[in-house]
């Protein structure tokens, strides 16, 4: 589905190193909502309901079938015409004379006609600006053609076709095809599409929709037009129509089965240098899903249409993937080493969505976690394939504890299977996803990875064709391995509860019987709508370290399925130190006495590099959050500035595992273990760190620095062992110029003037951001100048990104001024560069004592939700956790939200947020 949670879906960031973050909003693979101004038939509409919330109880099947549909798309300079008709017939759950009802958007009607009679309003059918109704449809076949105009160059909400740098385009997930044409527009409604596009040939010669094209042919007056067949049926949300003057790629894969496909990836002509990465990792997602899954690609041809304008990151239709072009676009000069992993991971995620998603879809919208929380384990999977399982492993755990986490403790906390929703857009969610990802890494730890396997096989023969829900998807694991007893109700509850489970653990040895005994409990706080919790099925991976770093057996996986429950180790020489949750083995949090000695020997010796990483992060955890008690300043425990120097002595690390193990523990990660949260005292305590940490590493920062320097001549690689080393060396820059010394920032400029690709000359930018003064001048207005010269629309938000995030006294005024800059726009993305980047990544402007930031945050809020409301709700969220704050905070917060909630007109996704977040 619409993805971008990355990121991915859920909070993407733009990682210019590894201590300086610049979150940008979750560039979900969702759809977006809204559209044009209504043009509605002349006849009475009824009045704009209020925003009615929907339950997962109530759900009924359609009771028609759609039997195929053809879709005729009519391009003209200022309207579309749409014609469509609909084969249908009564389902066998439906009584004779059951009302059709069909859902339309701003559509402006033309004709209906039901088999060969023009049904008139008000007698033969009604119309609502939310679709229409035929009262009395005939009791066999029939067909119903209609005709509407819809208006794509004015259709500011990017959902249904709208226009993108003159090329049209699609976004049907999940309510937007009901903004193109009358039509059940709900996932378990699946049907044959034959579609037929005629536009201008001149400004349109590429023409594009789902399936394989079987005819094209010239027109009158310039025009062309084409046809496309879809030989799968499929729901609403997954068509998909692009015309436009697009330049492109085109390659070759060889199906496992000796099917030749032709692969093309499409864009603005000026991005064509640009397009390599991304066709080079769709060829490796299609071998690898042969290879992990035995899934091979189903029809003759694959496109990927890359666009300025999306409201997430990608769309997985049906053989014609539309993107965001933050997702697609990549070389050296201009996307950073994130972005190329961000590129490759989200080209994999559409296309797996092939099989999960596209060929096995869900029934209704409350099981969307049934195809995005698969199909992001299925990318995250492949992402550790290519690249490093350590170290993506630490990546989605960031994710999970900074975004996720922080979700599941707010006002929209919800099960990653919802059981209500105002807005659909609203619940494409890091829960969803992320979460969701998590559920099945857990069927793969409990099944092992052949069972997992032999679950995944049963799924897809079972159900392929099929609209199908989260239970069915449990039931075809558990059957396949005989595994009721592991996926029975404690298990069922990860889709059935919200909020994060809390793990304790205690340990207790007995010298005499050289046993250990391990008791674990679980408990789980309220949530909004279910104050008391069951318990879970959580695999705890646990292993022993004894205190020389020894490891002590192998790691076990406990099922922790009740409040209490002890486990025994036996054979165990001497008192150890427990190694708990390895690998992140369940989305909980873990609550343990440590002493500082046990951080360390994990960080030192663990042999799982997960929970290496993690102790120097709980261990960092503990000196920040006690610092923040303290008002933020005081002493930096001596211990943590040993392990860092430590880690940057070793130089037979994983330069990416070094780099991630010397960043703190970020703003919002910490603020979830603060009540109540005290913005001024942890950020603060952050700054207090890094200073200490620069004051006392000083020479082994500037010795790794130096050490990490690129030889003469060496080509650019996006190779793991490259990419860390960028990163690492990012990393220590970035704590050297922080001290803001006149030699630390002609560092930084050096690396900029002679950055050889983005990772390097971000790297340097951004660290100069926050210091006013010749050298951030030079950086900064470079860096701009070669974007705007070669027309680089995505390194431009990099530009802006940069400078929102910047920690200085007159942030707020600086991001003011950012808004009036000539290359500001509308653009989702750059929305997102600078607005959604001062509040997610520039806490101490965003929270500053006098509710500026709130207030600026709001205006923002409100403005957009008038043109983009999917955009404007994702921006209100910003304020989700204001009841944990400090009184004054906590007061400016909820009025900014009251403020919003308040505004007239307020669409149903900005509503629905901030009517959650104030209940």
């Amino acid at each position: 589905g619409r993805l971008m949670l990355r990121v991915f879906a859920a909070v993407c960031t733009l990682q210019t190193s590894c201590a300086l973050r610049l979150p940008l909003a979750p560039l979900r693979a969702s759809v977006l909502r809204g559209g044009s101004a209504a043009l509605m038939s002349t006849a009475a509409v009824a009045e704009k309901a209020a925003p009615v919330e929907k339950f997962r109880k109530d759900y009924t099947p359609f009771p028609y079938t759609v039997e195929s549909v053809r879709l005729d798309f009519d391009v003209r300079e200022e309207e579309t015409l749409v014609t469509s008709k609909l084969s249908l017939s009564r389902g066998a759950v439906a009584s004779a004379g059951t009302p059709l009802e069909l859902h339309g958007e701003e559509l402006s009607l033309k004709s209906l006609i039901l088999d060969d009679k023009a049904l008139t309003l008000g007698s033969d059918y009604e119309l609502t600006d939310e679709g229409l109704t035929i009262f009395s449809p005939p009791d066999g076949a029939f067909t119903l053609t209609s005709t509407v105009s819809i208006l794509p160059a004015s259709n500011t909400k990017l959902s249904g076709l709208y226009q993108s740098s003159g090329n049209l385009c699609t976004q049907c997930e999940a309510e937007g095809f009901r903004r193109i044409t009358f039509f059940p527009d709900r996932p378990d409604v699946m049907t044959s599409y034959r579609v037929r596009i005629e536009a201008d040939e001149t400004r349109f010669p590429v023409l594009l929709s789902n399936g394989n094209e079987v005819d094209r042919g010239k027109a009158a007056a310039g025009r062309h037009w084409a046809e496309f067949e879809d030989p799968f049926r499929k729901p609403s949300y997954l068509f998909a129509l692009v015309a436009g003057n697009l330049g492109g790629i085109e390659s070759t894969f060889t199906t496992m089965s000796g099917r030749a496909v032709r692969l093309a990836i499409w864009s603005e002509k000026e991005n064509l240098d640009q397009l390599d990465w991304a066709m080079q990792s769709l060829k490796d997602s299609m071998a690898w899903d042969e290879t992990a899954y035995g899934r091979e690609y189903d029809l003759d041809v694959y496109h990927i249409v890359a666009v300025n304008d999306f409201n997430m990151g990608a769309m997985e239709n049906k053989g014609l993937n539309v993107f965001n072009t933050a997702c697609v676009l990549a070389k050296p000069s201009t996307a950073t080493d994130a972005d190329y992993e961000r590129v490759q991971g989200v080209v994999a995620h559409e296309y797996f969505h092939n099989w999960s998603g596209n060929r096995v879809t869900c029934r209704d919208w409350f099981q969307l976690t049934l195809k995005e929380g698969l199909t992001v384990f299925r990318d995250q999977h492949f992402s550790s394939d290519m690249t490093s399982e350590a170290v993506k492993r630490i990546e989605d755990v960031r994710i999970m504890r900074s975004a996720q986490f922080l979700q599941d403790s707010g006002p929209m906390a919800h099960p990653i299977r919802p059981e209500s929703y105002i807005a659909m857009d609203n619940f494409y969610t890091v829960t969803v996803y992320n979460k969701g990802a998590e559920v099945i890494r857990m069927y793969r730890t409990l099944l092992g990875a052949e069972g997992f396997r032999k679950g995944m096989d049963l799924y897809f023969e079972r159900h392929d064709g099929q609209a199908v829900t989260c239970d069915d998807f449990r039931a075809a694991l558990s059957d396949a391995n005989g595994a009721s007893h592991l996926l029975g109700p404690h298990f069922e509850r990860w889709y059935t509860q919200a909020g994060t489970p809390t793990v304790t653990a205690t340990g207790s040895y007995d010298a005499a019987t050289k046993t250990y005994a391990l008791t674990l409990s679980q408990a789980t706080p309220p949530t909004p709508g279910q104050p008391d919790k069951l318990p879970f099925l959580i695999p705890v991976a646990t292993g022993l370290l004894l205190k020389d770093g020894t490891p002590c057996g192998d790691t076990r996986i406990l099922h922790l399925s009740e409040p209490e429950q002890t486990f025994t180790f036996e054979h165990v020489p001497s008192e150890p130190v427990p190694s708990l949750l390895r690998g992140f083995s369940a989305p909980v949090r873990l609550n343990v006495a440590r002493t500082e000695e046990d951080f360390l020997l994990l960080a030192s010796s663990d042999p799982d590099s997960f929970n290496r990483w993690d102790a120097a992060q709980q261990l960092a955890t503990r000196v920040l959050l006690a610092l923040a008690k303290a008002g933020g300043k005081g002493e930096v425990a001596p211990s943590l500035l040993e392990a860092y120097r430590a880690t940057l002595t070793d130089e037979t690390l994983d330069p990416s595992l070094a780099a991630y193990s010397l960043s703190l523990p970020d703003y919002t990660t910490l603020s979830q273990e603060m009540s109540p949260v005290d913005p001024d005292a942890l950020c603060s305590a952050l700054k207090t760190t890094k200073d200490a940490i620069v004051a006392a590493l000083r020479p082994e920062l500037e010795a790794t620095y130096t050490r990490l320097a690129p030889a003469a001549g060496e080509p650019f690689s996006i190779q793991p062992e490259t990419v860390g080393k960028r990163r690492l060396r990012n990393t220590c820059l970035a704590y050297l110029a922080k001290a803001g010394g006149q030699a630390d920032l002609d560092r930084a400029l050096a690396q900029f003037r002679t950055a050889r690709c983005m990772s390097e000359s971000l790297g340097a930018a951004a660290v100069l951001a926050p210091h006013a003064g010749p050298a951030r001048d030079e950086a900064l207005g470079t860096f701009y100048d070669r974007a705007a010269n070669n027309k680089e629309e995505l390194v431009i938000n990099k530009w802006f990104a940069m400078q929102a995030a910047a920690e200085t006294p007159d942030a707020l005024a600086n991001v003011q001024a950012l808004l009036k800059h000539p290359a500001y726009n509308d653009n989702p993305n750059r929305v997102r560069s600078v607005v959604s980047t001062f509040a997610g990544a520039n806490p101490s402007a965003f929270h500053k004592a006098d509710g500026s930031g709130y207030d600026f945050m709001a205006a923002q809020v409100i403005a957009l939700d008038k043109k983009n409301p999917n955009l404007a709700a994702r921006l209100a969220s910003a304020f989700g956790q204001w009841r944990r704050y400090t009184p004054d905070r906590s007061a400016l917060m909820k009025a900014a939200l009251e403020k919003i909630k308040a505004t007239e007109g307020l669409s149903k996704d900005t509503f629905e947020i901030a009517t959650r977040s104030l209940a």
